[in-house]
Order: C-alpha cells, then sequence, then structure tokens
C-alpha cells in the first residue's frame, strides 16, 4: 500500500503531552525516595524509585527489602493473597521470601512480627498490627514502617543476597517479643519444624505447596540470629502456648516467640538466612553475609541498586517520569532469583543437592510473562546474569527431565500455557548467551518440542504434541480430567497453538544456524501452523475441537480456548510471520483497519489517557468478552508495533505512547500484574524506542523514545564498544512522529535493528516531528519473517506475492492439511 498520511486532530498531542509528562498522582503515595527537584548530575537513581508503586488494584508489587536477583525479599504481609496491599491496614508479619506482580498466592515464608505483652493469639490475622502510610517508608534495599499496635513499634528492614535484617525499636518494656510464624505463608504449609538453637538463635525448617493450584512440595530452611539473649521463649501449635518449647513439629500454624527487655536497650535486631539445600547451607549463609551492621547492609544494598540503575541514564523528561521509569527499571531487576547457597550447592529439580561450578543457579520462572520483554532486557542490560539464568534452566532440564514452563523455587508448577521455555532459550541463543552450551541447549530444545514428559515427571511441557504435529493445532477440549497439577494446554487449544507455532518458529531459526537442517525445515513448517486456526467465515483464530471442527461462539469477542484473552486480543500473536497473517485478513489494508478497530484508533487519538483508562482497560483480571487491546495482559503486548509491518509506524508510537500513560509513580501505577517484571520491562522498552518484536530471536522494533538521550552502559564482555546512546532531541507528546533514524551515522530506513547492529552501532538518532513522514513506510522497512520457510531460504515473500496467495491453510507440502482430513479425528471445518 502506498504512503498517505491520514489526517489527525492536532490537539492529540497536547492531551498526550499533559497526560504523559505532567500528571500528578491521582492517589496519596507512600513514602518512597526523598523529592529533591530534578535529579543533578551524578545525583543517585534510588532516590527517584518507589517500591510502592504496584502494590495498588493487584499490581502485586511488593515494598520490602531485597538486592537485584537476591534469594530473599523481606517485606510486610498485609492479608491480600499474593502479600501486600496499599489499601489493608495491618501487618502480620514480614514474610521472607515474596514474588514480584504474580497473580496468586506465593511465598510468605516465615512471616515475622514484634508485639509486646503476654502471647495470646497465634493467628496472624488476629495478632496483626496496624500501621498507617503516614508512619511508612522503602527505597530500592530497604523498608521502614511504625507500628501503631503494641504501644508503638518502628520496624526497619534491608537484605543481602540471602539474608534478611531486621531491626525494631520497641517501648520500654520487659514483655518486647518477636513472633517468628513457621506455619502460616501466602501458600499452603504442609509441615513445620522450629528450634531454638540457642540463647539467640532459632532455626525452622518449612515445607510447602501451592500456587493458583496444588503443586509438588518444595522446603526451605531459615535460620535467625539475634543481636542480643532473649529474656524467655516458647513455641506455639495451633491455639496452645507451650512457655520455654524448644523443638517442635507440626502442620499448620505453627511458630516460636521470643522475648526481650527493652527497658534500658529499646533496639532488637535480627538477620535471618534462607536456603533451599538444608540447615547447613542456611547457616553458611549467615556467617558468610550476616557479619555486617544494619547499616552497613542497607547501605551495601543501596549501593547494589545504584550500580544496577546506572547502566541507563536518561535526560529529558521531567521528574515524573523519571520517578515512573526508574521504578520500572528497578522491578526489572527484582527477577528470577539466586538459588544458590555461597557455597554454590542449590537443590535441583530432582530434588537432590548439586554444585554450580562457574556460574550462579538462578530459580523462578515465570516464563509464560517474562519471554516477551523481561527475557530481552536482561539480555542486553544484565548479560551476565542472564547467561547465568539461561545455564540455570539447562540445569532444570538435566535435573530434572524437562525444561520448565513456570518453576518455582525446587518445583514445577505448570501454571499457563503453550512452550514459553523456547524462546527464552533461542533469546538466549540467538544473544550470544549461550556459548559452549549451544547444541546441549539444542537437545533440550528438540526433545521439549517434539515429546511429552512421561506421567511420573511433575512436569507437562508440550502435552498437547502429539495432535499438534500430527494435526497442526492443539485441540480444545472441554472438561478433559487434568492428569497432573497446573493448567493444561487442552483447555487453552487455540492460543496453546499459536504458542506453540511462534515456539517451533524460533527452534527453526536455531537449528537452522547450528546446521540442522532437517530439523529446521521441520519446525519451519509448523511455524505456520496458526493458520490452521483461521476461520475464514469469522475472520479470525478460533480453536478447533478434537473432531477438526471449530469450536465456541463465532464471536471473536466471546471465543473459547485462548489463555486469558480472546480471539481478538491473540490475533496479533504471529511475530514470526506477519506478512503471512496479513494475507489472511486480506492484506496490509485489512489488516490496519483491523489494527484500527482493535486499538480505537480515532477514540486514542482525541483523548490516549482516556482511551487506554476507559476503553482498553476493564480490569486486572477481566479477559474475556473484549474485542479491544488488554494492556494489562501479556498475549497482545507486541500487537502495538505490529504498524511496523503494516507501513504505518506512526501508529505505533501513538498506541505505545498512549499505553505508557498506564503507568505512574503512585501505589496504583501498575497496569495489571508485574508478573515478575514483565509490565515494567514493557515500560522500560518502549521508554527508550528498543522493543523486541519477536521474542525468541534478536529483533528489536522502534518507536519514538520519550526521552531526549538514553545512555546504556553495556558489559563489555558481549558489548565491546561498551555503551549504546539513543538520541531523539525534542522529542515530546506534541513532537512524537519519527522523521528519520540514523545507526552510527549512517541513515536508516527500516523499522528494527539487529543485536549485531546495536552492538556495532553505538548511537541511535532519531530526529522527530510534530508530524507522521514516510520514514519506515517502504516495503521492506518491517521487520521479516523469522523460522518460517521462506525466512530460513534467506527469500522472504513480496508483499504481492503474499497478499495474492490462494492457500488459506499454511502451506508446507510436508505437512499439509491433508494430514488432517485423513487422520482419526475426522475432517477440518473451514
Amino acid at each position: 500500500m502506498p504512503w498517505t498520511r491520514r489526517s489527525r486532530p492536532r490537539t492529540a498531542g497536547a492531551v498526550l503531552a499533559a497526560v504523559l509528562l505532567g500528571s500528578v498522582l491521582a492517589s496519596p503515595a507512600a513514602r518512597a525516595a526523598p523529592d529533591a527537584g530534578a535529579e543533578p548530575p551524578g545525583g543517585r537513581l534510588t532516590d527517584l524509585v518507589n517500591p510502592f508503586i504496584g502494590s495498588r488494584n493487584e499490581g502485586n508489587t511488593y515494598p520490602g527489602a531485597a538486592v537485584p536477583f537476591g534469594m530473599v525479599q523481606l517485606s510486610p504481609d498485609t492479608g491480600h493473597s499474593t502479600g501486600y496491599d496499599y489499601d489493608q491496614h495491618h501487618i502480620r508479619g514480614f514474610g521472607a521470601v515474596h514474588v514480584s506482580g504474580v497473580g496468586c498466592g506465593l511465598g510468605g515464608d516465615l512471616p515475622v512480627l514484634p508485639t509486646t505483652g503476654d502471647i495470646g493469639a497465634t493467628d496472624n490475622a488476629k495478632y496483626a498490627a496496624a500501621y498507617t502510610h503516614d508512619g511508612e517508608s522503602a527505597r530500592p534495599g530497604s523498608y521502614r514502617v511504625r507500628l501503631t499496635s503494641y504501644g508503638g513499634i518502628t520496624a526497619e528492614l534491608t537484605a543481602t543476597a540471602r539474608t534478611g535484617r531486621q531491626r525494631y525499636t520497641f517501648p520500654a518494656t520487659d514483655k518486647a517479643n518477636v513472633l517468628l510464624d513457621s506455619g502460616q505463608s501466602l501458600h499452603r504449609t504442609v509441615s513445620t519444624r522450629v528450634e531454638v538453637l540457642d540463647s539467640r538463635t532459632v532455626r525452622t525448617t518449612i515445607t510447602g505447596r501451592g500456587f493458583c493450584q496444588d503443586t509438588r512440595p518444595y522446603t526451605l530452611y531459615t535460620l535467625t540470629r539475634f543481636d542480643r539473649p532473649f529474656t524467655a521463649y516458647g513455641t506455639w501449635r495451633g491455639d496452645t502456648v507451650t512457655p520455654g518449647s524448644r523443638d517442635s513439629t507440626a502442620p499448620g500454624r505453627h511458630g516460636a516467640y521470643v522475648r526481650f527487655d527493652t527497658r534500658r536497650d529499646r533496639v532488637v535486631t535480627a538477620t535471618t538466612a534462607l536456603s533451599y539445600v538444608d540447615a547447613a547451607g542456611a547457616a553458611r549463609n549467615l556467617a558468610a553475609e550476616g557479619g555486617i551492621s544494619f547499616d552497613r547492609a542497607r547501605a551495601a544494598a543501596d549501593a547494589a541498586w545504584e550500580r544496577r540503575l546506572r547502566v541507563v541514564r536518561v535526560r529529558g523528561g521531567d521528574r515524573t517520569l523519571r520517578r515512573t521509569f526508574y521504578s520500572s527499571l528497578y522491578r526489572s531487576f527484582l527477577a528470577p532469583n539466586i538459588g544458590t547457597d555461597v557455597d554454590g550447592r542449590y537443590t535441583g529439580w530432582d530434588q537432590r543437592p548439586h554444585r554450580a561450578r562457574g556460574f550462579t543457579y538462578y530459580q523462578n520462572w515465570s516464563l509464560w510473562d517474562t519471554y516477551r520483554t523481561q527475557t530481552q532486557l536482561l539480555s542486553l542490560l544484565a548479560p551476565r546474569e542472564a547467561r547465568d539464568m539461561a545455564l540455570s534452566v539447562l540445569r532444570v532440564d538435566k535435573e530434572g527431565g524437562w525444561l520448565p514452563k513456570w518453576g518455582y523455587g525446587t518445583v514445577e508448577t505448570n501454571i499457563m500455557t503453550g512452550d514459553p521455555v523456547t524462546p527464552f532459550l533461542t533469546n538466549a541463543f540467538r544473544q550470544g548467551l549461550l556459548a559452549g552450551h549451544e547444541e546441549e541447549a539444542y537437545a533440550a530444545l528438540r526433545k521439549n518440542a517434539d515429546g511429552v514428559p512421561p506421567a511420573d515427571s511433575p512436569a507437562v511441557g508440550r502435552e498437547a504434541n502429539p495432535a499438534y504435529v500430527q494435526h497442526g493445532y492443539v485441540p480444545y477440549i472441554k472438561g478433559r480430567p487434568h492428569t497432573k497439577p497446573g493448567d493444561s494446554d487442552f483447555d487453552h487449544g487455540a492460543s496453546a497453538t499459536l504458542e506453540y507455532a511462534l515456539s517451533d518458529a524460533m527452534l527453526a531459526q536455531v537449528a537452522h544456524d547450528l546446521g540442522h537442517r532437517a530439523d529446521a525445515e521441520r519446525y519451519a513448517a509448523r511455524a505456520l501452523d496458526y493458520r490452521t486456526l483461521f476461520d475464514r467465515s469469522t475472520g479470525f483464530f478460533r480453536a478447533r475441537d478434537a473432531s477438526g471442527a471449530f469450536t465456541g461462539p463465532a464471536d471473536p469477542a466471546r471465543s473459547e480456548g485462548f489463555h486469558e484473552g480472546t480471539a481478538w486480543q491473540y490475533q496479533w500473536l504471529v511475530p514470526q510471520d506477519l506478512p503471512g497473517m496479513m494475507a489472511l485478513l486480506g492484506g496490509r489494508e485489512r489488516a490496519t483497519d483491523r489494527l484500527d478497530s482493535f486499538f480505537a484508533y480515532r477514540k486514542l487519538l482525541a483523548d490516549p489517557a482516556r482511551t487506554a483508562r476507559e476503553v482498553w482497560v476493564n480490569g486486572p483480571y477481566d479477559y474475556d468478552h473484549a474485542d479491544k487491546y488488554n494492556p494489562q495482559n501479556e498475549p497482545d503486548l507486541i500487537a502495538p508495533y505490529t504498524y511496523l509491518s503494516t507501513g504505518e509506524p506512526w501508529k505505533t508510537t501513538d498506541v505505545v505512547h498512549a499505553a505508557l500513560t498506564l503507568f505512574t509513580d503512585g501505589p496504583a501505577g501498575m497496569t495489571g500484574n508485574d508478573d515478575l517484571g514483565t509490565m515494567s520491562a514493557w515500560m522500560v522498552l518502549s521508554s527508550i524506542g528498543v522493543f523486541p518484536v519477536q521474542p525468541g530471536t534478536d529483533t528489536w522494533g522502534l518507536s519514538t523514545p520519550v526521552f531526549d538521550r538514553v545512555e546504556l552502559a553495556l558489559d563489555r564482555r558481549y558489548y565491546p564498544a561498551g555503551r549504546f546512546t539513543i538520541e531523539a532531541p525534542g522529542t515530546s507528546p506534541a513532537r512524537r512522529y519519527i522523521r528519520s533514524v540514523r545507526l552510527a551515522g549512517v541513515p536508516l530506513d527500516r523499522t528494527y535493528l539487529t543485536t549485531a547492529e546495536l552492538r556495532a552501532g553505538r548511537e541511535l538518532a532519531f530526529s522527530v516531528g510534530s508530524e507522521p513522514s514516510r520514514w519506515g513506510t517502504g516495503e521492506r522497512a518491517a521487520p521479516p519473517p523469522v523460522g518460517t520457510p521462506g525466512a530460513l531460504a534467506s527469500a522472504p515473500q513480496p508483499w504481492t506475492d503474499v497478499q495474492n496467495s490462494s492457500k488459506d491453510i499454511r502451506p508446507s507440502p510436508s505437512e499439509s492439511l491433508a494430514r488432517m482430513t485423513a487422520s482419526a479425528i475426522g475432517p477440518v471445518t473451514r
């Protein structure tokens, strides 16, 4: 389609300017970093971070203390299922383990709370302490709150990688207590043991399970050392309190208390070390990291965050925008989490101890979420850690037998569907992070892509592979009994098919790169299996049942078989072959019309912020009956960048900048669950104008940055130049359209970069203006297909060939639709 400039209201830019760069919080914010005006040269970036962002409206973040990727996340739990809720006003305890932004209860192990007086209630919902936000503050690596119950107690928290520090300032009393609740967590506690080892030390062993659904149990070991002797101690089991008891084992509600006399010295400090291996591991971690004072530990945590945040320096925008940006960057570095003890030992997925040599073992894998944004951000800004994370996932396969889907600690939860681990690992391969492990990774991915875990494995993997490989789609089977805990791909057959096909495309590219040509061709053919779901009568993807017939409502806004979304939201999840997808729709023009409807584009231009909040957003868990973009959920996070392939890249900027208004610097400033940094990474990448439009490979789509200048300090081991600068002088909501782009001084008229170009380019310079231009509108400007037969042959189909294609289902001769009609499942309804 030739380029045409479509008219737009000139007031749109002014409206967006007021919202994006000049917005003021609509709700009061808890105290975060000091606000000293504009950041001075050399100012501390940790002062710009507000850990309370996302703690309201089901963002499910936590405000407590952690270091980057640390094992410990010491944070208050208020009674919300996932930990902390800004609108609740009692703290049940300071739990040692949390996961940022998940949608179900997970972590919260060993909530510890200071109290005064006699030990009465043993349920933390009853002995919880009141507090107000006026007495609460947080910054990266530390948290402080004034408890208004129990005569007034000030609690301060900080952390090292494997320990959590607590400092309590009590009123003057001879009954200052610290309750260590080993039996209550955010998920189900199976059994616990509490041991008072001596006059300063308490040890616990906690076995728990559950995340959204039941899971295999895992065990966490803790060792808490106080800075002074107890005057009394005891344990409780259920409602029974036993003073003087040193050792107790029980399922359910269970814990220990220790008591101090604070009439002369009101301050009590405790350090809790964790290990997922054994009690000896917790003791070693305590010995290695517990020897410094609370204040030194807090300063070290702040310094660790400052170093991490300084990999990105931005200029331009107001302080509100910078606070929002750096808070998002902060959350992007909270997970995955260290799983190794200081001696390198960790518990593998075979539930046995192992030792990591030459790398750090990480755990906690929200892959269905993170493979779309956070994985790529870490590959760019933290490549050494990203490499170790990829090697850790390979260890899961080696020791547990299969690659993970959603792993927590030492176990598989099987939450979410599809095949997210493939683009996670192929991204690592394409970014150069798997040097020396390429064939090991490929073997694991090949097994995962072609097989199914056996019945005795806790993993479900790609459980629908037999049907998918034979017929080209995952059947949607209502009410199919689950054979293992977690989600089932058969419950979400349509979206699972799209996710499998995306993963097959990325694996095809890796197979091609490694010289496995037959495999590459096979996976490339499967990469086009998304076409088996296309219903020409509706013009949308649609689930098929076990007989091959389309099933569920024909209305795409009420479709069935899609995980947390509708056919409207999943229609663009074909980043490997957008030309082919648009051909199914009837070409670029019709695809553009569909996109405009999806984003409510006319309303968007008139009032971007209102459109984002009132048309797109329908509630954090409202996934059904929607025909519009849902920026709160993962399935269509890439969708705004589809305009790069329709020849109208300025619309990508319009949509992205409108979505960015959903991120603010107050407690409600998160859009949906953060899901271990997924949404935060989307904000960071979209703000700097470089976004991974084809997850699983090394393609970065371009849009207008919101900052005049972004300086990335990159790891020279992976990026020899050591830096990459993105410039967009004069960028603003009113001047948001790209007029031209230069990479290392050379004009760039396409809408994407590769990682190799990013490494070699050193500088990406945008020229911006107040109206769209012809930049990026050429026929070869869009990111080309990846992992498809044409892409592997290095001969992408021209637009005319794609648009004139008469095939309504993928054209692979080796796996054509004929196999479906001849199969046991019966004919396919088209």
